[in-house]
């Protein structure tokens, strides 16, 4: 059950989960109602499905896991939503659509599934609304290694899904060929330097994306340019600080999220310890980085022996590009206002997700004294992490995947941070 991706859908009204055990639950955002006016804005299930069954690669004589890696939903067209759905070999295009029960088994037949006579019928029976969901293509056979990313492109007819060495563009009627537009891999592997993390398609340029690498960097590509984008438009990386030199350099600096921002002209990035905002038209250094959880720079060589060294978080930003937030450890995740420069921890906790409860910030002191909330260092419990994260794309509704529990928090006050 441990929550492994988390995506609202264009308009925030739908909230995909997916899982380790390759399941899928879409929760639909509630109505207002006229007798409770503070109902809007609550999630319920709307619809579950099995996405993914274990499968077995028997060329390699590996079994792949069904665990959902990502979900990414389409722009809906007409009354139906899209979605797709990846484990680390197999891509799923999903179909989500409602329709009334009929009538007639209702309201024409008895208990016993006898017809009534009809002059006996004086009243009908309301009619269960039925969520139908239905596999519409497979897109499997692209990937030697396992999918880290997928993105939908702004045309709505292409997609494109990244593992460690390569990218793939397919389009969304065409399952059984894709076509490679990123390759890494080199003629030895012996030589192989680097990784891909992640990446994704601008949001308005349908033939921009970005991608990622474990060595820190981000590249560019423009589609236009060339069939193979393996000569990247622009390369963002920042020099490291001789000073701060370690054993852990290289893996902290590995880039395990990346999300450009809704205007278009930024991109988020998230790394071991810190989130930094790139500005598309500069690259030699971020225009803002924000320390996530620096206490944690003593505590390296223990978070490698634990291999929490290798956590990869995700980021997200808020509707209007102000505001973005990451997780961290011990249940806790932050947000940083880039406008006010303020920043704030919140835990999702049980207590903080009762109705109506606010959440409190919470502080972590790493040593000297201590407040009466602060909690110290070494008292954080590294099992409970906050990896994915996501904001609605219009309101201030956010959605936590804590291992197994999904908490929905929304922001009644104002547009600030609170």
């Amino acid at each position: 059950d441990i929550i492994s991706t988390v995506e609202f859908n264009h308009t925030g009204e739908l909230l995909a989960t997916g899982d380790k055990g390759g399941r899928v639950v879409i929760f639909q955002r509630e109505p207002e109602s006229k007798n409770a006016p503070h109902s809007q804005g609550e999630y319920d299930v709307y619809s579950t499905f099995q996405s993914h069954e274990p499968e077995f690669d028997y060329l390699k004589s590996l079994e792949i896991e069904e665990k959902i890696n990502k979900i990414k939903w389409l722009p809906q067209q007409n009354a139906a939503h899209s979605l797709l759905s990846t484990n680390d070999k197999t891509i799923k295009l999903w179909k989500i659509t409602e329709r009334d029960k009929r009538p007639e088994g209702y309201n024409l037949k008895d208990e016993e599934g006898k017809l009534k006579d009809l002059s006996t019928v004086t009243s009908l029976q309301p009619m269960d609304l039925m969520v139908e969901v239905s596999p519409r293509r497979i897109f499997a056979n692209g990937h030697t290694y396992h999918i880290n990313s997928i993105s939908v492109n702004s045309d709505c007819e292409t997609y494109m899904s990244a593992d460690d060495l390569r990218i793939n563009l397919w389009h969304l009627a065409i399952t059984d060929r894709s076509f490679n537009i990123v390759d890494i891999k080199p003629a030895n592997m012996e030589d192989l330097t680097e990784v891909i993390t992640a990446s994704e398609f601008h949001p308005h340029h349908c033939n921009l994306f970005v991608y990622s690498s474990s060595k820190g960097s981000l590249r560019l590509c423009d589609m236009r340019a060339a069939a193979l984008c393996d000569k990247h438009s622009k390369l963002f990386e920042e020099p490291e600080d001789p000073s701060n030199r370690s054993f852990f350099s290289e893996i902290i600096s590995s880039v395990s999220d990346v999300k450009f921002s809704h205007s278009g002209r930024y991109m988020l990035t998230r790394d071991y310890l810190t989130v930094k905002v790139w500005d598309l038209n500069m690259e030699a250094r971020p225009i803002e980085t924000y320390q996530v959880h620096d206490y944690l720079r003593s505590k390296l060589c223990s978070l490698y022996e634990s291999d929490c060294i290798f956590d990869k978080f995700e980021c997200a930003w808020n509707g209007s590009d102000s505001v973005i937030m990451t997780g961290a450890y011990n249940n806790f995740f932050r947000m940083f206002d880039r406008n006010t420069k303020r920043d704030v921890t919140l835990e999702a906790s049980r207590e903080s997700s009762k109705p109506r409860a606010v959440l409190k910030p919470r502080r972590v002191c790493v040593g000297g004294k201590r407040r009466r909330d602060d909690i110290s260092v070494d008292s954080l419990d590294f099992t409970k992490k906050i990896l994915h994260t996501a904001w609605h794309p219009a309101e201030n509704i956010i959605a936590i995947a804590a291992t197994n529990n999904l908490y929905i928090f929304q922001d009644k006050v104002n547009s600030d941070m609170h």
